[in-house]
């Protein structure tokens, strides 16, 4: 390529847009200044920007003062402390965050091609101890060359932005931009340890309850339409049973354990509770179960094809997940 061609690439903060190049868009100008941008636009401070890009305040209100300076047009108004996007760049700001999901992605698979069939997995710590691990031997055994990376969290992970292939939600499946595949639903009901029945007390009816501790898992709280002791007592006209004390741990894992350790009575969820019952650590005292309108659902990013480890993987999974209903009767 001769001098002039390359120089015909560099593009200067200082010239105006009406001398902007109709193909600069295949040519990535300002990208570092579009990410202070998009990062700024999304968190809504030059600051909060900055914390994630690994720069100072300053820099980034300096490429953004950059790209405003480059195509001649504001792109955030000061009002008191806030910044608020101009009209501008609410109409570029879908197509530029889009961008930077698409580069993600493509980074990410070329990453995983360097590394081989690394395949990373999001999901709630409690389905990951309670239903999924105890599963994982098998995967393994059929599919050896995938290398599986569990992100076990309860915040909601940006699949693209975090080199996450797949993510495990429970919830209602309502998640903007992910595609979303039913796996497991969820009823939920009473369990304790075997051994809490032969301490003296029997549980024959609901209204038994009132002589045990109640152990309330809190993980679920802020959403009001999930099943709570208190809604569960009320659908088995239970009486005399006070819904308010107990035991209360944010922890659907802990909740369980403190019920295996025979510390009272857990309103267990069916998916969670399943491999400790059929082991015999835990025992329904009580038959009446709440349905609820959560469930575990496979979701990735919308229009994005997955790879062939993650292929291999949600196909396995949703086969065990179908297993698992035939044999639990859901």
């Amino acid at each position: 390529m001769q001098n002039r061609d390359r120089q015909a690439y560099v593009l200067q903060p200082s010239r105006s847009f009406s001398f902007f190049p109709a193909f600069v868009s295949r040519r990535l100008a300002h990208l570092n200044a579009l990410h202070a941008f998009e990062a700024t636009a999304r968190l809504g401070s030059f600051v909060a920007a900055a914390a994630e890009l690994a720069v100072t305040p300053a820099a980034v209100g300096q490429q953004v003062r950059a790209l405003e300076g480059y195509f001649g047009v504001a792109l955030f108004e000061r009002r008191g402390k806030a910044l608020v996007l101009t009209q501008a760049a609410r109409g570029v700001l879908p197509d530029v965050q889009d961008a930077f999901d698409r580069l993600a992605s493509a980074s990410n698979r070329l990453r995983d091609a360097r590394l081989g069939s690394v395949l990373t997995v999001s999901m709630p710590p409690s389905f990951a101890a309670k239903w999924l691990i105890p599963r994982l031997e098998r995967f393994r055994v059929a599919q050896p060359e995938v290398d599986l990376r569990l992100d076990t969290t309860d915040r909601l992970v940006d699949l693209p932005r975090e080199g996450v292939a797949l993510a495990i939600r429970y919830g209602t499946g309502r998640y903007p931009g992910l595609a979303c595949v039913p796996l497991l639903a969820e009823v939920v009901f009473p369990v304790c340890s075997p051994l809490l029945m032969s301490r003296g007390r029997k549980v024959r009816r609901p209204g038994d309850l009132r002589h045990f501790r109640l152990i309330h898992d809190t993980t679920l709280e802020a959403h009001p339409s999930f099943p709570t002791w208190a809604t569960w007592l009320k659908s088995a006209a239970a009486r005399g049973v006070d819904s308010r004390r107990g035991l209360r741990i944010s922890s659907s894992i802990m909740a369980l354990q403190a019920a295996i350790d025979g510390q009272g009575i857990a309103l267990g969820r069916s998916v969670i509770a399943a491999n400790d019952l059929a082991e015999g650590r835990l025992v329904r005292p009580l038959a009446p179960a709440l349905s609820t309108d959560y469930a575990y659902y496979l979701v990735q990013p919308r229009d994005t094809a997955l790879g062939p480890a993650a292929t291999v993987f949600a196909s396995w999974l949703q086969q065990e997940a179908a297993e698992f209903d035939r044999h639990s009767g859901a």
